[in-house]
């Protein structure tokens, strides 16, 4: 099974794709959601956001300041002030 990810910036949807695992930088330390993660939301913090496309990957980097992270039963969306 594969989780749902979305990064949205104010301007534009970033990233929306299938992936194995994501670890956010959240206000009260970062986090990981895999596939069937209970729903949960958080406020982000500045930090790199880790994309694992597989099991066992090495993970892609992608830097974010602030926003908000949602997980719910469609998967995670990260809403990010800024990306890249």
């Amino acid at each position: 099974m594969a989780l749902h990810f979305e990064l949205v910036t104010p301007e534009k949807l970033v990233r929306s794709e299938e992936v194995y695992q994501v670890v956010v930088p959240g206000a009260d330390g970062d986090f990981g959601v895999l596939e069937g993660h209970a729903p949960f939301m958080s406020t982000a913090r500045d930090g790199a956001i880790q994309i694992f496309a597989s099991a066992g990957s090495a993970p892609e980097v992608i830097p974010v300041q602030g926003g908000f992270a949602e997980v719910n039963e469609k998967g995670l969306t990260v809403l990010a002030e800024h990306a890249g």
